[in-house]
């Protein structure tokens, strides 16, 4: 015997709700009040319901795609955002195509071509050095930029990246330390001048040294962390805590003093930023700032589906809380170094 296809109305019954409800949670998810979404989502695999997407793109006349630029497909800071993205653009029939900025020869010019054939109805773009010219293409889609940011008129999700460096300098100067050094980011990333400008104020309003020699050169990867620490080590007066710009790179400086014979957090105090997954199931676990990652993936999916559906644009920038996470890489200066 034949299974009976389901159709929008068996949804809507499973899901107590109108159809129009059903075809709302499908088109527009973020217009829906999360119960709801969550009930019609429910309904949906309860009653194997499947969506034609290609025929209602074809009378949306859209592609029913969204490219995401981000600079390192591996990197895992990333996942939780493409999860938040997923969350919002699934359910609304949006597929993603995720490029990689950095990877193959003429980025740029790849990046142009993308926008220029008409391949997505909307753009995600995680890579604050994206040339401005590129993103601002008389045919670029409408977009919206995640955590970094750039000078193109387009909205921004993003997290309070000075405040999360005060805290981080607040935290060690609490637990007594007055030679704090930090690790940053790439010198042209906004990223890396947001933090620092945090770090800098932190210190001045603790009344702690400023110190040009203990900002160290990194790139939020984990191989330059290592770097910094090699740098630390050779210091003939070290900051007795850090604070690093990335959890990556906080990973690689806690594994190369620890190689060297040093303990975190008797012999130098770590706090990271963003709080990657390893960094709890690190020895010791990381002290960190967290980036709620998967509410900036949504809320950017939000605003770029309320952009799509509407078209119209949007340049508001909207910028969401950081939280100091105490773990055990942090801790009191080691005696005769206060």
């Amino acid at each position: 015997m034949d299974r009976k296809i389901a159709t929008i109305q068996d949804v809507a019954r499973a899901a107590g709700v109108s159809a129009a409800t059903v075809s709302r949670t499908l088109s527009r998810p973020a217009v829906v009040a999360e119960a709801t979404r969550e009930a019609v989502l429910s309904a949906i695999a309860q009653t194997g319901y499947r969506v034609n997407a290609t025929a209602s793109n074809l009378r949306r006349q859209r592609t029913g795609t969204v490219i995401v630029l981000l600079p390192n497909i591996a990197n895992p800071f990333f996942s939780q955002i493409l999860a938040g993205l997923s969350s919002i653009l699934t359910p609304a029939r949006y597929g993603m195509l995720i490029a990689d900025t950095k990877s193959g020869p003429d980025p740029q010019d790849r990046l142009a071509d993308y926008l220029a054939s008409g391949q997505a109805d909307g753009l995600v773009v995680l890579d604050g050095t994206i040339s401005p010219a590129t993103l601002e293409m008389p045919s670029r889609p409408p977009a919206v930029a995640v955590c970094e940011w750039t000078q193109s008129a387009m909205p921004s999700v993003r997290v309070e990246n000075d405040r999360g460096a005060a805290l981080a300098v607040a935290h060690l100067a609490e637990l007594g330390h007055r030679r704090i050094g930090h690790v940053a980011g790439p010198p042209a990333n906004v990223l890396t001048r947001a933090r620092l400008e945090g770090y800098r104020r932190a210190l001045e309003m603790h009344g702690l040294p400023v110190r040009d020699d203990w900002v160290l050169e990194g790139d939020f990867t984990m191989a330059s962390g290592a770097a910094a620490a090699e740098v630390w080590l050779a210091m003939a007066e070290r900051p007795t805590a850090l604070f690093l710009s990335s959890d990556e790179m906080a990973v690689g400086f806690i594994g190369a003093v620890q190689r060297a014979g040093f303990r975190v957090p008797r012999d130098v105090s770590i706090v990271g930023f963003d709080n990657i997954e390893i960094a709890q199931h690190l020895s010791p676990p990381l002290t960190t700032i967290r980036q709620p990652r998967t509410r900036l993936g949504i809320r950017a999916a939000e605003i770029l589906l309320s952009m799509i559906e509407s078209g119209t644009r949007d340049e508001r920038s909207e910028v969401i809380e950081v939280e100091l996470i105490l773990r055990g890489s942090s801790g009191p200066p080691p005696a005769g170094t206060r």
